[in-house]
This record gives C-alpha cells, structure tokens and sequence, in this order.
C-alpha cells in the first residue's frame, strides 16, 4: 500500500507540474494578443528562451540554492555550488525530503511563471539579448534566495510567514523584477503624452490573448492543486478538490467583479481589464486557496481583480508603462493575497505582522536586485532599442521574421 500511494502522489505531482508548464503556453499567447503585430514573433520567442533558461539555470544552481541549506537561516548555504553538489542527483543524495525529480519538476515550472510575468512588463522596447541575460540571473539566482526563505525552510518559514502556492515568492517576485526593470527601461513611444497622460496601444490579437487567459486558468489549477503535494488519502483528496473549487471561484470573482468596474467606470466592457481580473483572481487566491469557503474565495477574487485593475490606472499616472497588465495582476493582487491569509487561517496562528514582513522581505530582495542587474546591463550592453527598431518592430530587429507577413504586405499596399 505504501508503493502504491507513493506512486500515485508521485503522479498527481507531475500531472500538476505539467499543468504549470502549460501555463508557459499561456502567458505566450496573452502577451503575443496584447502586444503589437511587429512585435508578435519577439514576444514569442523570449518566452519560449526564457523557459529553457529557467530549466537550465535551476537544475544546474537554482534548485539547490533553494533546498541544500540549514533550515532556519537568511542566506542558503551557497558552498554547495562550490563543489559537485549543484545538480539534482547531488542534492537528492544529500537531502532526500526535497529532491525527488517530481518536486524538482515541480518547482522548476514555478520559477519559468515568475520569469514569464516580467516578460510581458518589458515588452516592445527590450533589447532580446539583455533580457535573456537578467533571466539567467533571476532564474538561477535571484528567485531561489527568496525561494528558501519560505519553502527552502528559511528564516520566514520559522516566523510562520505563509504563502501556499506562491502570492509572493512567485507572483510578487516577478512583478518586483518587472517594475525594477520598467523602470530604467522607460515607457513606449507615444503611451504618454506632453500631458502625461496614458494613450491606448491596442494589442493585436484578443482571441489569442482571451486563449492565454483560459488557458492560465486550467494550469492553475495545477499551481495551486498540486502545491498540496499529496492526494492518496481522504484528508488530501478532499483538500485537493476544496483547492480547485476556491480557485475557479476566485477567478470567476474577479472576472465578475472586473466587468462592473469597467461598466461603471468606462461605460464599457473592456476585455483587457477583464481578462486581468481572472488572473489578479488567480494570484489572490494563491497565498491560501484552501481554507476560505468557496463565496469567500469568490470575494478575495473580485477585490483582486479591481484591486489590479485600480493598480492599472496608478501605475499609468506614474508613467510606468506595463503592457499587458502584469505588474499590477501579480505584484498588487499578489500582496492582497498574502496580507488577507490571516482572514482566512482562523486555526492556524498566521499574523498579518509576518505576513507584511514576508511581503516587505520578499519584495525588497527581488527589487533590489532586480534593479541592480538591469542597471548593470544598461551600462554594459543597453537594454532598450532605438527609437527607429522600435518603430519598425522587434520581429525585423531581433528575429528577422514576421508573425503576420500577409497582413503587413496588405497594410503596405493600402497605405497603412
């Protein structure tokens, strides 16, 4: 009986690290619909790169930055990386409780969704090749550090801090390499005017980016379900299934909600800022998915997803430019997820003093030096094109093919 559960949470695990890996399909087509057409293939290509590179840098550093270190303490133990223990065979003969190729598996796809979410923050003005490199770097590096604060059995693991599926250590971690970079990057030409104020750059392709969006909402159901980590008795099988009930109730809360915002707000439905409100959904409900009661899952959604959407407008007062949405959806929603867990935890002694101290920890960490490896590349190679390649489009520049040759052939003949 013991193989025979073993097995079958061993293939729950990887069933559900698959259905995060599916996610990457996702965040491709919801930043390939939300970007323009010159810059579809661009977009395309960094995020397929960007989850080979994720996989790579985490199997050979990043894995056991997080897990081969004493429990307990701020800094992982990096002399591991020193000698030979920086693969999974070593750190699986060291540290048996954590190095199981499916936990491996699973955690790898987690560190490929926060790089994807800086992805999209960044696009239509990145130079390719300097955002390859800061994927290196946060992949293999930045994100395992905050990583074991939590999950490696760090210093916030010890306080109590929670954060089931990853609010923060995931969410909010990629939005805080985002907007580090958004920042020295700068915005789009033309998103703002003399005024300051925001102009809308339509993305190229909603069905494609209402796809991502469903598309992100099935592979939660693995971000969240699988973080369970077992299913092969009553107790985590019912778990299990409260966990897919609160998550698809917290995305279509906030889809709910989102869509009387902008009626009210915009006298219109506006699909962009919906299709974000079942994502803020989804990454509110991440910090704690099992312990709320379905309605009030619901409602952690729906304050998610306007939340997200009011971050939308600030952050365009701000004159940052984001262009699909994604700063607001995991970094603001993100942190309501995590700061409403002691709301829900009413067994458990959860304080919203560690929780804020989680949130300032984490966000700080990953900002800082996030914005330090940017810098860095802006002074050594540039991160951003010139205004011409923008113009023109990063398909030509960085690709040298096209997502839709036959339209830009027409647009040419008729003038446009």
């Amino acid at each position: 009986m013991n193989e025979v559960k073993y097995a079958l949470d061993t293939f729950y695990f990887l069933v559900s690290g698959a259905l995060v890996m599916w996610m990457a399909a996702g965040f491709a087509m919801l930043e390939a619909g939300l970007v323009r057409s010159k810059n579809t293939t661009e977009i395309l290509t960094k995020n397929i790169a960007l989850f080979a590179i994720a996989c790579t840098m985490f199997l050979l550093f990043g894995y056991s930055i997080m897990y081969s270190s004493a429990a307990g303490g701020w800094l992982p133990n990096f002399g591991a990386l020193l000698g030979s223990e920086h693969s999974v065979d070593a750190v699986n003969a060291g540290n048996a409780d954590h190095a199981l190729y499916s936990d491996f598996f699973f955690q790898v796809v987690f560190v490929a969704t926060a790089m994807s979410i800086v992805s999209g923050a960044v696009a239509e003005r990145m130079k390719l090749n300097a955002f390859l490199i800061f994927c290196v770097l946060l992949t293999g590096f930045i994100y395992p550090v905050e990583g074991y604060w939590k999950w490696g059995g760090g210093f916030l693991h010890e306080l109590g801090f929670q954060d089931f599926a990853g609010s923060a250590i995931v969410h909010m971690a990629g939005a805080a390499a985002a907007l580090a970079g958004i920042i020295l990057l700068g915005a789009r030409k033309g998103k703002y005017d003399a005024k300051g104020s925001a102009k809308g750059i339509p993305g190229a392709n909603l069905p494609m980016a209402t796809l991502g969006t469903f598309i992100l909402w099935l592979g939660w159901f693995g971000f969240n379900g699988g973080s369970q980590l077992l299913i092969s008795d009553v107790e985590n099988a019912n778990a299990v299934s409260r966990i897919f009930v609160n998550t698809n109730a917290s995305a279509a809360g906030g889809v709910i909600a989102v869509f009387l915002y902008t009626r009210i707000v915009y006298k219109k439905a506006d699909l962009t800022l919906i299709l974000n409100g079942a994502l803020a959904g989804l990454v509110a409900i991440t910090a704690e998915p099992l312990t709320p009661t379905p309605l009030v899952a619901t409602i952690i959604g729906a304050a998610g997803g306007v939340i997200a959407s009011l971050s939308v407008t600030m952050l365009d007062k701000l004159q940052l430019d984001d262009p699909v949405g994604a700063i607001s959806v995991h970094g603001a929603a993100g942190i309501f997820g995590v700061l409403v867990v002691p709301l829900t935890n009413h067994g458990e002694s959860v304080s919203f003093i560690t929780q804020l101290l989680g949130l300032v920890v984490i966000f700080s960490w990953v900002f800082a030096s996030s914005f330090a490896v940017w810098y860095l590349l802006k002074k050594l190679m540039g991160i951003r094109v010139s205004d011409e390649e923008e113009y023109v489009g990063l398909d030509k520049v960085d690709c040298g093919l096209e997502a839709y040759p036959e339209f830009a052939r027409i647009s040419s003949t008729n003038g446009n």
